[in-house]
């Protein structure tokens, strides 16, 4: 009996150094926590504003949204796309020098292309639909798009990563059929889902 458990656990080591060597495992759930934050507050900066300008969002999936209005929007969409990233690379770069592993590699060179490649593809579909002013979808779009995103770079990570991506697609997917509810489901996917995951992969993978 102890030889089979010798064996079994020679088994598991095993698979966690064939994991190790092929998936990259050095995202931080600290990550995921800020970039779930950072979203929740260019959320409140977004109603903020929309509120200020008394422009309609709550049930009104047809708003007309002056060419300020899209710019602000737009430069507050970027800001928590940079500070976001910026805040997962100094976790992830953190928790990778903490455990001795090399940040760039094989491994997360094909992460990020399998991340940037539907990723670049729903950037440039948001764009389309900025341009022929269907903004009602273009909430329900970035989160399909990124939910694709995770999906397809799940294989190069955690698998848990795999869940976010299938409650992003579902999200958005659900979304589109509501469309007078855009912002707050780019709330729920960008910021809520977020943290939880953050919060799971960190309780899970570095207490």
């Amino acid at each position: 009996m102890n030889q089979q458990q010798e064996q079994l656990a020679t088994l598991h080591e095993i698979r966690n150094i064939m994991d190790r060597s092929s998936r990259f495992i050095s995202l931080s759930g600290l990550s995921g926590i800020s970039a779930g934050l950072t979203a929740l507050a260019g959320s409140a900066v977004v109603i903020w504003y929309l509120g200020e300008h008394n422009i309609a969002w709550r049930g009104n999936y047809d708003v007309v949204l002056s060419q300020h209005a899209i710019l602000f929007l737009l430069a507050v969409a970027l800001v928590v796309l940079v500070v976001a990233l910026g805040l997962a690379s100094f976790f992830t770069i953190r928790r990778a020098r903490k455990n001795n592993q090399r940040i760039w590699d094989g491994k997360s060179q094909r992460l990020l292309v399998n991340l940037a490649i539907p990723l670049a593809a729903g950037g440039i579909f948001c764009a389309v639909l900025l341009y022929h002013a269907i903004l009602y979808l273009i909430a329900p779009a970035m989160l399909v798009f990124y939910g694709l995103a995770l999906i397809n770079g799940s294989k190069y990570t955690f698998s848990d990563i795999r869940y976010l991506g299938i409650c992003e697609l579902v999200l958005g997917l659900s979304s589109s059929f509501f469309v007078s509810y855009g912002l707050l489901s780019w709330t729920i996917g960008f910021g809520v889902l977020h943290i939880v995951y953050g919060a799971l992969v960190y309780f899970k993978y570095e207490r």
